[in-house]
């Protein structure tokens, strides 16, 4: 088997990894954060040093597949790791240092499965980015690259924004969970997950490959069931949660 056939098998295995989340999702809701109850997953670890473990990969094995392709060195490829690794970055490293997490605990489980995950996911996007893919600099003018970046760099924002507010509302002494009602949140209650959704759609569309559609398939499908899971949360938590706001989509959903 070449590699170039071993990466697209590799890429419809993140399309089948979507569809599997999507299902398990729909019956059973992802055991952390909230909704970790503390027993019944199995051994834990530190939520801190889980949430660094699993999101490694994303960072060191995806910035060392990317070194090791034919174009790395080109501009367009270049942009495209630092778009991806913006993201990255701050979820591997600095979004974990900036939570409160003492005491608090990740099944191993999940530490294991997203390590896994972003393994495979490291690896088809890098390598096409680097290696498969056939980028010169006139992409930088076309209109799917200039779309795609400025949608990712939109999700990115209101990511990091939202991140921010949970962040600034136990910082200052709140309860562990009360209702956010600042920015975005005023519509949904996860536009975190939403502007990570628009990221990896920007992403799929500024690559334009098929490794980079199947991670916003995986994202959507990931990342959809956990915001209505988190805005079912909210509401059987507090009586007075707002009942126009919506889980994910302003208005829709």
């Amino acid at each position: 088997m070449t590699e170039a056939t071993l990466h697209r098998t590799l890429v419809w295995a993140v399309f089948a990894l979507a569809a599997l989340t999507f299902a398990s999702l729909l019956r059973f809701r992802a055991p952390y954060g909230r909704h970790y109850a503390g027993r019944g997953w199995g051994p834990a670890i530190p939520n801190r040093l889980g949430w660094i473990v699993m999101e490694l990969p994303a960072t060191a094995l995806f910035a060392y597949v990317y070194a090791t392709g034919q174009v790395a060195t080109r501009t367009v490829p270049l942009i495209l790791l630092a778009m991806w690794q913006c993201h990255y970055l701050n979820r591997t490293f600095v979004y974990p240092l900036r939570t409160r997490t003492a005491g608090k605990k990740m099944p191993l489980v999940v530490v294991v499965s997203g390590f896994a995950f972003n393994v495979l996911n490291a690896y088809v996007n890098a390598r096409f980015i680097s290696h498969f893919g056939a980028y010169d600099v006139a992409w930088l003018s076309d209109p799917r690259f200039i779309v795609g970046a400025a949608v990712f760099l939109c999700g990115l924002a209101l990511n990091i924004h939202s991140d921010n507010i949970l962040l600034r509302m136990r910082r200052h002494g709140g309860p562990d969970y009360s209702i956010p009602h600042r920015g975005p949140f005023q519509y949904v209650s996860c536009p975190n997950y939403l502007g990570e959704i628009l990221e990896w759609g920007g992403w799929a569309l500024a690559t334009w490959s098929t490794a980079g559609l199947a991670f916003f398939v995986y994202a959507a499908a990931n990342l959809g069931p956990r915001a209505v899971a988190n805005h079912r949360w909210y509401k059987e938590r507090f009586d007075d949660y707002p009942a126009e706001r919506k889980a994910l989509i302003p208005g829709l959903l």
